[in-house]
């Protein structure tokens, strides 16, 4: 099969400018390609080690398709970009993954339905347009529940938790009335997520099953391999690479899944690296935003192969409360790598940076990351 490549030396635009974008730009630029990002915002994460930043509005069609024309080739770095947006880039320049990926997974209920009409295991759910709906939900799906908007959500943001149906209404009020989502609260024993990277030739490689923490909604601790039963394992791989390929990826997908006793189900999908694959940069022979370069760029995938057990642990703007955090003390582990993203205002829940480590063990990789978290607060050294 003959597909377009897009050889170094040439000029890839980014819709995005946050931590994802930075650190595949520069992966982009150890390949030897030029980057452009497109963002409304200026001095940026992936702004600072672009070639060119262009700060306007996604809403400014025209400037989207003036920036498409001085590329080669365009990907993105979240979801949440309009659907407009990326349909005018689409006008002027080659556009992976594609934007109807993009208008499948930045909206919940097509996201779920997607995957429950292509017989995929998801968590029950049903469509929320006002509290008659909502309660209507409730009655087939049940309690406790958990309300999402239907559209742009993420780190646990636009969502509220349902207990009872009593508490249907505030639930509702809590994300605006906005339309929603309800689903099952899953009773998941574990969350993992598999990121895999699929080719323009339709060649694929993954990362394996990578385990999951979260606090508040937030990722806390990614560690890999998963210590799950190597049999869900690979279930888990065969459910993001049937998923990848159906969507018919050109570029990264990383897919959230819960583990509820010997069974699977989808939580998520993200159509770009993902931060439980953070650890791949240090851990793996080629990274996420390689592979993510490599397949929206048309060259071949590389290895995905692991040096070492590894951990990664996020690094939240929490950390700068009470000053400036003792970078030299967490680095004395000779371990530990440092990953900070460029971020000039350290706000709480907002993610900085983050921690990796390659241990002989997960338990020794995961231990690490958080002991040289943990002496990074200059509380610690008093």
């Amino acid at each position: 099969m003959i597909h377009e490549v897009i050889l170094p030396g040439s000029t890839i635009g980014v819709l995005g400018s946050g931590q994802l974008g930075r650190m595949f730009t520069i992966a982009a630029r150890t390949l030897g390609y030029r980057v452009h990002t497109f963002s409304p915002d200026y001095d940026t994460p992936t702004g600072q080690v672009a070639d060119r930043e262009l700060c306007r509005s996604y809403d400014d069609l025209e400037a989207v398709r003036e920036f498409a024309s001085s590329v080669d080739v365009m990907t993105f770095e979240f979801e949440n970009v309009p659907a407009a947006t990326a349909a005018a880039a689409a006008e002027r320049a080659l556009v992976r993954p594609a934007g109807s990926l993009l208008h499948v997974t930045q909206h919940r209920l097509r996201e779920k339905s997607f995957l429950r009409a292509h017989g995929y295991p998801v968590a029950p759910f049903a469509a929320v347009d006002g509290e008659a709906s909502l309660r209507a939900a409730l009655a087939t799906i049940g309690a406790p529940a958990i309300l999402k908007t239907a559209g742009w959500g993420y780190d646990g943001k636009g969502q509220a938790a349902i207990a009872e149906p009593a508490g249907a209404s505030a639930a509702l009020q809590s994300i605006g009335g906005a339309e929603a989502i309800l689903e099952a609260r899953v009773p998941f024993e574990r969350e993992i997520s598999v990121i895999v990277a699929r080719g323009a030739d339709g060649a694929m490689i993954d990362y394996g099953a990578i385990e999951n923490h979260h606090i508040g909604g937030v990722l806390d601790l990614s560690s890999a391999p998963a210590t799950i039963d190597p049999r869900l394992a690979a279930q888990a791989v065969e459910l993001a690479r049937g998923i990848a390929a159906t969507v018919e990826l050109c570029g990264v997908l990383c897919v959230e899944i819960f583990v509820v006793g010997g069974e699977l189900l989808v939580n998520e999908l993200a159509p770009r690296p993902h931060n439980s694959g953070h650890l791949t940069i240090d851990a793996c022979v080629t990274s996420q935003f390689e592979q993510q370069v490599r397949a929206v760029c048309g060259l071949p995938l590389g290895s995905a192969a692991r040096h070492r057990p590894a951990a990664m642990a996020n690094l939240l703007g929490d950390l700068w409360r009470d000053g400036e955090p003792r970078w030299a003390a967490a680095l004395a582990d000779p371990r530990l790598r440092l990953h900070l993203y460029g971020k000039h205002e350290p706000r709480v829940g907002r993610k900085m940076g983050h921690l990796s480590a390659l241990a002989t063990t997960v338990a020794e990789a995961r231990a690490a990351v958080l002991a040289a978290r943990e002496v990074l607060s200059p509380k610690t050294g008093l």
